[in-house]
């Protein structure tokens, strides 16, 4: 086996174990620097279920796609977030999403997975990682904390 694709299927492998640990009903749990990997190198999606304000204000993936899970400021589910899901990717697409920390992207995942989507994976840690002592985030952990390529 080429050794690409072993080390793919390895990522996908601990992200699968770190959603069966916690007995997720999606693919699994994928961290930046793999989410990173597996857009580059494997043809996976990622999705960012921000605000449009998160998005623009603090900053962004370039290229990634904006399908907001939730409205501000009801913070209710958006009840069209699975249209653009459903018209964009194939059932079996690997779909990564991100969030502020990886909460909503949680849900989002799962509801990708009730949707039908077989290859759904929330990104841990989000696109800013949690909150410090101080309240700040980009601190802890996060897509823009391990350094990997992003605007605003």
């Amino acid at each position: 086996m080429n050794a690409h694709i072993a080390e793919i299927e390895e990522v996908l492998a601990r992200a699968a174990e770190r959603g069966q640990i916690k007995g997720l009903k999606y693919a699994g749990e994928i961290m930046p620097v793999e989410a990173h990997r597996l857009a580059g190198e494997a043809g996976a999606k990622i999705i960012d279920v921000r605000t449009p304000v998160e998005y623009a204000s603090i900053g962004h993936i370039p290229g990634t796609p904006l399908v907001e899970w939730k409205r501000l400021p009801s913070g209710e589910a958006s009840a069209e977030f699975l249209d653009p899901l459903l018209k964009q990717y194939a059932r079996d697409d690997m779909l990564l999403f991100l969030c502020r920390s990886g909460v909503r992207s949680h849900w989002a995942a799962e509801a990708a997975t009730r949707a039908g989507f077989m290859c759904a994976y929330n990104i841990l840690e989000g696109f800013e990682g949690d909150a410090d002592a101080s309240g700040q985030r980009g601190n802890l952990g996060g897509w823009r904390k391990a350094g990997l390529p992003w605007e605003k």
